[in-house]
């Protein structure tokens, strides 16, 4: 079970900087500022991880094949959230 989870959330990891990737067109390395530190890429990878983590703890699939697709369905998905709650943000701030 341990394999599996470590499994699962690098494949999450790596679903996670190729979406990064696919939105900014290059890796962005994490930096701090004065107010606050930006993680980059590591913010979509640990995104991607953790959600692929959590799908493997609540389905329990039962092949690796089955572990691969929802780690990167996982992975997919949560970069899509993502993306969704930066917008329904901004579409705030644009109303206020």
């Amino acid at each position: 079970m341990l394999y599996d989870i470590i499994f699962s959330m690098v494949i999450g990891g790596m679903v996670g900087i190729v979406g990064h990737v696919r939105k900014h067109g290059k890796i962005i390395m994490p930096r701090k500022t004065k107010r606050f530190i930006y993680l980059g890429f590591l913010e979509e990878m640990l995104l991607g991880a953790v959600a692929a983590l959590l799908i493997l703890i609540y389905t329990t699939p039962n092949s690796m094949v089955e572990t691969i697709f929802l780690s990167a369905l996982a992975g997919i998905s949560s970069d899509i959230i993502l993306t969704r709650f930066r917008s329904l943000n901004e579409n705030k701030e644009k109303e206020s």
